[in-house]
């Protein structure tokens, strides 16, 4: 018989019985995991399932029917005697030579032995030689005609073992069996059977853990279906492979520059880099050493492809050329869209490209919180990329060829850094520039190779052409440095510094209004330049009735407010809406599936803001798009109403617009005081236009002495904040504010200063 001996590495379980010392086998409880022991596990699985017994849970007891045909065969005699074991064996498992039938009884027999030594009677012994033979039969037959073999057989046991399961297969590895037992709730229960610790030994290695919560067996199966899956969805692979990085020399566009033939030698490997530079070694020649380097590249035939300000996201033309269905399964999407992947004149280069796009998204698939369906959007905008610059990085690929891929500033989404991680793992040098420290890129891999350098550029379009260099001079840096320390987070600001804004709304006391009406934005409370987006406190009210019914007062009150930045509508409405609006006709091709159209917005011939500066333009669509979305306005996505809200926006009154382009965000904002006195009712485009000026960043009164009702009839909910000031007075006509005396009245100071100039 065998007898079992203590491993000194886990790998010593899948030595063949000549190759072991003594020959001896491995029987080993596990009570505990590591990330070896995981991978181990998974091969010994493997092992068990072509040549060995798996149990998970108990072995079944005989049944009915398992007895039933035992006696037919068998008989019911019992004799506690090794020739009678040796004959039973023989007749019942016929498959067995001498060698294993000898071994198997001598086990059997010395078990049994030890049973009746610790008092068990004949029939107790019968009952457990019964129960033995039957197991043999009918779970471990497969095995016993190859015990004592070379190849050893394997026994994986999940669970905590029965005692009459613990001697059948006790039996089993004094025969020639390994044995492991996955224990996952420790050795408690085992030790009760096994006092002496003399059946097993327990593994122990450094590290180990309690195994994880989802580990079991049917994982496994699942791990080792996936990988057959997946080495499916390869089909047939490249036969070369990228030596990325591995032979750079840390010199950032120096092994960029460096010669393919000179990068290595081995025909199987293609050697290509994969780097992203932060911040820039001398600004004063970042620009030129940028495009020198490009075209270095040019010269030496590389092809060059070059990105700035991001990957622009797959048009619906490209998204429609990917042939896809609806999917089920993982496997079957990624195989049927790696299939668009085409390169018809290199069969090696195609193979690559599906490789690296493969390897990728099962990378991708593990992270939690992918779904089928993100996950199949996200496979579709990588072969759409891959198509687009395919023609541009490999026109008459042969090896060994390697294009360069240049992002012009840091990746700014998952996709992007995903399709860089593929361009990394085919025939592509990748380069990430990223000369501004205030922004971060989203990218990561292993694969990635990172320089830092200490001074910062704000980000700028690539070098492509002369005309495109502009090399600032050192004092012009020094400058720019000298604005950073000045204009970060000092309470200090540079004239229209910030380009992107939110407003929010102030809830006030009428007091207040007009001792904030004419503060700098800055100085309003709750103002904050957060991630470079401006929040600008604005008031948007509605003063309702005469303080005192004294008018004259009340006139003077409002004269004070009116600013040369403010405009006053005093005839009701601001907007006629019968007077035509020539961007009517085209508002409905501005808005799809709940998105302005910018595109085509700033392509329509009667677009009246192209004049604008370019970051005011975004500012005024990003609130057109916001106040779309909030449904502010009373019918929107209800009875198109959104269109309407379109063509007023793009309609607006000149000096409405002149003063939004003056705006700027850190200091005083531009101002609307609408004045309602009598009966007639506000119209939708003027109710349109007030709660766009809202979230632009206006300030906003409503005069209304009547205190009726006017913009709400179109409000969806509350906006402005109310103020009852006093009695509501009736048909007062609005007067020249030039002819309304005021009601401050001169300091006693000013007008000692003003008799003093006299």
């Amino acid at each position: 018989m065998f007898t079992h001996k203590q491993i000194k590495h886990l790998d010593d379980f899948f030595v063949e019985k000549n190759s072991r010392p003594d020959k001896g086998v491995y029987f080993y409880r596990i009570n505990g995991y590591t990330d070896e022991i995981g991978q181990f596990i998974q091969k010994y699985y493997e092992a068990a399932r072509k040549t060995g017994v798996i149990i998970e849970g108990k072995i079944p007891n005989p049944d009915e029917k398992n007895l039933a045909y035992y006696q037919e065969i068998m008989g019911m005699d019992f004799q506690m005697n090794l020739e009678f074991l040796s004959q039973s064996l023989k007749k019942w498992l016929p498959r067995m030579n001498d060698y294993q039938r000898g071994n198997v009884a001598r086990s059997i027999y010395e078990t049994l032995d030890t049973l009746r030594k610790a008092g068990k009677n004949e029939n107790m012994l019968k009952n457990a030689y019964i129960k033995f033979m039957c197991w043999l039969y009918y779970k471990f037959e497969r095995i016993v005609n190859v015990l004592g073999e070379n190849n050893i057989p394997k026994i994986l046991y999940e669970g905590e073992i029965s005692s009459y399961e613990l001697l059948l297969i006790t039996v089993l590895s004094k025969a020639g069996c390994d044995v492991v037992l996955l224990q996952y709730h420790g050795d408690a229960k085992y030790l009760s059977l096994d006092k002496d610790n003399s059946k097993s030994d327990n593994l122990v290695l450094p590290g180990m853990k309690e195994f994880p919560p989802d580990f079991n067996l049917k994982w496994i199966r699942t791990q080792i279906q996936n990988t057959i899956n997946n080495e499916r969805l390869y089909g047939t692979k490249p036969q070369t492979i990228n030596c990325t990085n591995a032979w750079i020399e840390g010199k950032g566009l120096s092994d960029f520059k460096k010669s393919i033939t000179a990068r290595g030698t081995d025909s199987n490997l293609f050697y290509n880099c994969f780097c992203r530079i932060n911040g820039v070694e001398d600004k004063t020649s970042y620009a030129n050493e940028l495009y020198q380097f490009q075209m270095e590249l040019k010269n030496n035939n590389r092809h060059v492809v070059v990105v700035d300000n991001g990957i622009s996201p797959p048009d619906m033309e490209e998204i429609a050329a990917i042939r896809r269905r609806n999917y089920t399964r993982q496997d079957e999407m990624l195989m049927d869209l790696s299939s668009n992947i085409q390169y018809s004149s290199n069969v090696e280069l195609q193979r690559l490209m599906i490789k690296a796009f493969l390897d990728v998204m099962l990378l991708e698939a593990k992270l939690p919180d992918k779904n089928l369906n993100k996950l199949t959007n996200k496979a579709v905008y990588m072969v759409c990329w891959l198509k687009r610059y395919q023609k541009e990085l490999f026109s008459d690929w042969k090896t060994p060829d390697i294009g360069c891929f240049i992002h012009m500033g840091p990746c700014q989404n998952e996709n992007e850094a995903l399709f860089l991680k593929i361009l990394a793992r085919i025939p592509t040098d990748v380069l990430v520039l990223n000369p501004n420290l205030n922004t971060k890129c989203c990218l990561e891999d292993t694969l990635l190779y990172e320089i830092n350098f200490a001074e910062s550029l704000p980000l700028f379009p690539f070098p492509q052409q002369n005309t495109d260099v502009q090399m600032g001079t050192a004092a012009y840096h020094a400058e720019r440095e000298l604005d950073s320390l000045m204009y970060q987070d000092t309470g200090i600001y540079r004239n229209q510094q910030y380009a992107k804004a939110d407003a929010i709304t102030l809830q006030t006391m009428f007091e207040e209004i007009q001792i904030l009406w004419k503060e700098d934005l800055k100085y309003r409370p709750n103002f904050s330049t957060e991630n470079n987006i401006v929040t600008l406190p604005v008031i948007f009210a509605k003063i309702c009735g005469v303080k005192d019914r004294m008018v004259p007062k009340y006139w003077g009150y409002v004269k004070e407010l009116i600013t040369e930045d403010t405009v006053v509508v005093k005839n009701v409405p601001y907007i006629d809406s019968t007077v035509p609006n020539p961007m009517k006709s085209a508002s409905a091709a501005f808005f799809k599936n709940g998105r302005l159209q910018r595109k085509k917005i700033r392509e329509y011939p009667e677009y009246p803001y192209s004049f604008l500066r370019e970051e005011i333009q975004e500012h005024i669509l990003d609130k057109l798009q916001l106040l779309i979305d909030r449904k502010l306005i009373r019918g929107t996505f209800e009875n198109g109403t959104e269109y309407t809200v379109i063509a007023s926006i793009l309609n607006m009154p000149k000096e409405i617009v002149r003063l939004i382009q003056k705006f700027d965000f850190t200091k005083k904002n531009p101002k609307l005081i609408y004045f309602n006195t009598g009966e007639k009712m506000i119209s939708l485009e003027d109710s349109i236009l007030t709660a766009f000026l809202n979230l632009v960043g206006f300030d906003i009164l409503f005069f209304v002495p009547t205190g009726y009702q006017n913009i709400e009839r179109y409000f969806n909910r509350k906006l402005m904040e109310e103020h009852q000031i006093g009695d509501y007075v009736y048909d007062l006509q609005v007067p020249n504010m030039a002819l309304v005396s005021s009601n401050t009245r001169p300091s006693w100071c000013d007008r000692i200063f003003r008799r003093g100039k006299d």
